[in-house]
């Protein structure tokens, strides 16, 4: 935190000392009689700095976005896959692991979201869910050929869910640094000040042209909060993917041995689209 202001406040001693050096050093005729070229020059620099910092910033937090987007698509496909690989399971086994993955996607689509949009991290509930789950599959037994293979699927489709699941853990608790921050509130500060800055008179068009300025600077700062984390806030990452997933769930489940609705196999109780 020291050198963060350290190295601007020599920044800014370095440039006043080669200013005056260097007003004393220099010809007469380089001489100018008023100060508003150097106002220009800065609020240039101002206007520069701070559309350069927004538009860094907005960079980062869309590509944080889509990583959170993508990383639900993942899981979503991953607990398909282990749905579809449950399908070739016998009678009993099937319909376990297909609650089971339709429990954890219904806790992940209504409860889930807002833990992640209040709290930044993942349900404790949801994570029990999804272990038991897991450990389910696995318990299977391995030495039987009607098992065995269905089992590996679904247990390498089930360590995709875990590693989707861990990076949108990563993802919930994410956002921009905490310089970017400073650098985009000092930046907005001196924009909001320019108008001061450059001595211009309070008519009715300048009173226009700075509430104009007002709300582009504060639509842009919006729009990063809105972004800035993918799970929380205004901007959420939309959970299509997962109800895409329970579609996916219905239509494979109709094409199982015996098929019968979710009441008539016992699992009514259990929560689906």
């Amino acid at each position: 935190m020291a050198l963060e202001f350290l190295v601007p406040v020599a920044a800014a001693a370095l440039a006043l000392t080669v200013f005056v050096v260097g007003d004393r050093l220099r010809p007469e005729s380089w001489r100018q009689t008023s100060d508003e070229a150097s106002g220009t020059l800065v609020l240039d620099l101002i206007k520069t700095f701070f559309t350069a910092v927004v538009a860094f910033v907005v960079v980062i937090c869309w590509q944080q976005y889509q990583n959170a987007h993508n990383h639900t698509v993942a899981e979503s496909k991953a607990l398909v896959d282990t749905y579809a690989a449950a399908q070739q399971l016998p009678g009993p086994d099937r319909r376990i692991i297909h609650e089971s993955v339709r429990a954890y996607t219904e806790q992940v689509v209504s409860g889930e979201w807002a833990v992640m949009d209040a709290e930044r991290r993942l349900s404790p509930l949801t994570q029990d869910t999804f272990d038991t789950l897991r450990a389910t599959v696995a318990a299977l037994p391995s030495d039987d050929a009607a098992v065995g293979d269905p089992r590996a699927e679904a247990l390498a489709a089930l360590d995709r869910v875990a590693q989707a699941r861990h990076d949108r853990a990563v993802d919930a608790g994410r956002g921009v640094p905490g310089f970017l921050y400073m650098a985009l509130c000092f930046g907005t500060a001196l924009l909001l000040f320019s108008p001061v800055l450059s001595g211009l008179r309070v008519t009715r068009r300048s009173l226009a042209m700075t509430a104009l300025l007002g709300v582009v600077v504060g639509a842009a700062v919006l729009a990063i909060h809105n972004l800035d984390r993918p799970f929380s806030g205004g901007n959420l990452v939309p959970r299509d993917a997962y109800e895409y997933a329970q579609t996916r769930f219905e239509e494979i489940g109709k094409h199982a041995p015996n098929f019968a609705p979710a009441t008539a196999i016992g699992i009514g109780d259990v929560p689906h689209r």
